[in-house]
């Protein structure tokens, strides 16, 4: 706003472009490097980008720090940031007012007393105070742009850490589209709010106290007129647009979420929508998706175009009864034309800041949209966790007992019921059994991805849920049916579990598994990038990755989902090798598709309706006669 009320509230802080570290090896980006003739200038503008510091946000694995998520909280973050832009507004707006008064003094004691050093004198008066007001902005918009950029990245860190604490159920029943949302359009609206919104509430607010305290200095009569004027029915439109925009805004934001969750799936499944020619169907049901979105901005415009107009009809129509007013008043020689102006100018100072709160308010009621969003994903609790008392389980031999297990995806409706099993030190053991009839979730429930509903699981002797995740974690590998590759080098994705590893180690993982001549041959040896999800390399060499980055873990317990189960029979052959190095000393558990794979554990378990139904070798089950010979009798006609 100016000194007349319009102006220099309007800029945005902008900040200058970042420069990542695009030319280092082991950067996780799908290329090679950049060129040779632009390593210089990149290396110059990394040199001058900023540290970002501990932001002060760390991974709890047992729970969050349980502070409430608040627009209070995340201003007063850091105390300086938040006193410097505050200073910085208290004297914005006490210039932004200097001016009405000015023109009051330069019309009575300059213009109408013919006095022209009083009016340059308040001319250059009026050109210091604007120059400073350009100042206060500018010191205003750096540290209110400063305080939202380190709120904010401390709310996606943390954000973040939340969801690497979440278990798989909450991935599971929770859209990933919706999730990115959370840490993407929602912090977005955020860091908008904080950034320019609380600034500009606390300037136009300031304004309002400041010019109603003004009007009743040059006028009482006339400044109660324009409270009962203007009071009354602005506070009668306030309401009605608080009511109607908490819903608008929170209908936007669960639109947007729905968007961006049909986007990141079809993305994710772009390959499966081509070869079943789902493009027109997908671009007709995203349509329908963001027509929603649409219906949801048109809501809110709607009501904006009601209220806003409508508070200035009201505004406008106080101004005209004043001026009539105020006329009669300067014509009977009880006020003067300069305090008129003043008192006009002053009127105008504070119906603006009314139409600034307005959109404000509707800024504040997307980010307090926002903040709900979030608020709602931090509150949330992982299904399985460490208990405060839990102890760090030692190094383990790898004796693995089922007692009495039950667990079910869904209440009431059970996966496995009253599972006993019994796995020695260095045993192999391989769960067969039709689809659906719960192998993969045994293999969960060792890893503790999930809890079971009944029963415990002891290894060595210690109830899982007694025992840290992370030293749980860390000695048992896994490696599932689809292994996940990272966007970065053969070696980041290898020493994934121990980033700490040596070439040597490795090197030796590498040779384990059988994987020595895809790195020979890769352009760059291990420091060669991937592409996303592994996409430059096939399918049996994403596997032999994954067999390595379990090797080079090292753990006591090895669970394989199905490693096999989409392999052509060379590559099957190239795992199956790997795989004998890897479970060689350790004790395992193999869900097998193909009973090539579950043939070569030292003992098979057949699973069904629930329950473990026969186990035994592969000898013995053929012998029995029993469900696991018919399934080796089908296998063994079509293989």
């Amino acid at each position: 706003m100016s000194m007349y009320g319009g102006g220099f509230g309007g800029f945005n802080a902008g900040g200058r472009p970042t420069v990542g570290a695009a030319g280092r090896k082991g950067n996780g980006l799908p290329f090679a490097g950049i060129p040779d003739d632009l390593r210089e200038g990149v290396a110059a503008l990394e040199a001058r980008e900023p540290s970002h510091g501990d932001p002060g946000v760390s991974f709890d694995p047992v729970a969050d720090s349980g502070t409430r998520v608040s627009l209070g909280r995340l201003l007063i973050g850091r105390p300086g940031l938040l006193l410097a832009a505050s200073l910085a507004i208290l004297v914005e707006t006490s210039l932004l007012q200097a001016g009405p008064y000015l023109v009051q003094v330069g019309i009575d004691h300059g213009i109408a007393a013919g006095n022209l050093r009083v009016l340059m004198v308040i001319t250059a008066c009026f050109v210091a105070a604007v120059l400073l007001t350009g100042v206060a902005t500018a010191v205003r918009m750096r540290q209110s742009g400063r305080l939202a950029a380190a709120a904010t990245r401390d709310l996606r860190v943390r954000i973040f850490a939340h969801l690497q604490r979440m278990s798989l159920d909450y991935y599971t029943r929770e859209k990933a589209g919706v999730t990115m949302t959370r840490m993407t359009s929602d912090v977005e609206s955020l860091q908008s709010l904080l950034q320019d919104g609380f600034a500009q509430f606390g300037i136009q607010a300031l304004t309002m106290v400041v010019v109603t305290g003004l009007l009743f200095h040059y006028n009482a009569y006339l400044a109660m007129i324009t409270l009962l004027l203007v009071v009354p029915p602005l506070t009668v439109a306030s309401l009605w647009f608080r009511h109607a925009a908490d819903r608008g805004y929170n209908r936007q934001r669960d639109a947007i979420a729905a968007m961006f969750a049909d986007l990141s799936e079809s993305l994710n499944g772009v390959r499966v929508v081509t070869a079943h020619n789902r493009q027109e169907r997908n671009v007709i049901a995203h349509r329908e998706v963001v027509g929603r979105y649409r219906d949801a901005n048109d809501w809110t415009g709607r009501i904006n175009a009601i209220y806003g107009p409508g508070t200035s009809v009201i505004g406008l129509i106080a101004m005209a009864v004043l001026l009539l007013v105020g006329g009669r008043m300067v014509l009977r020689g009880s006020l003067s034309i300069g305090e008129l102006t003043a008192f006009v100018l002053y009127i105008n100072s504070f119906f603006q800041p009314v139409q600034q709160l307005v959109q404000l308010y509707t800024q504040y009621q997307q980010g307090k949209a926002a903040i709900g969003k979030i608020r709602g994903l931090l509150s949330s609790s992982p299904s399985v966790r460490s208990s405060a008392s839990a102890a760090v389980l030692p190094p383990v031999r790898g004796h693995i007992v089922f007692e009495n297990v039950t667990f079910g995806y869904s209440p009431g409706v059970p996966v496995l019921s009253g599972v006993d099993l019994d796995i020695s030190p260095g045993e192999t053991v391989a769960c067969v059994g039709p689809t659906g009839a719960g192998k993969s979730t045994l293999a969960k429930l060792v890893t503790r991805f999930y809890d079971p509903t009944e029963g415990r699981i002891l290894i060595d002797g210690h109830d899982l849920r007694d025992v840290t995740l992370e030293s749980l974690r860390t000695q048992i590998g896994v490696v599932p049916q689809e292994p996940f590759l990272f966007a970065g080098t053969l070696r980041d994705n290898i020493a994934f579990a121990r980033p700490s590893a040596t070439d040597d180690e490795v090197w030796a993982a590498v040779d384990a598994v059988g994987l020595r001549s895809l790195v020979e041959r890769s352009p760059e040896g291990l420091d060669t990038p991937l592409h996303e999800r592994g996409q430059s390399v096939s399918s049996g060499e994403r596997q032999l990755l994954a067999l390595a980055r379990a090797f080079l873990a090292s753990p006591r317990v090895v669970v394989l989902d199905e490693a096999t189960s989409s392999l052509d029979l060379r590559s099957e052959l190239r795992v199956e090798a790997a795989l004998d190095a890897l479970l060689e000393g350790r004790t395992a558990i193999l869900v097998a598709h193909r009973l090539s794979t579950a043939m070569r554990a030292d003992r098979i378990i057949v699973v069904d309706n629930h329950h473990i139904v026969e186990s035994g070798t592969h000898e013995e089950l053929l012998e029995a006669g029993g469900q696991y010979a018919t399934m080796f009798e089908t296998w063994a006609a079509h293989s």
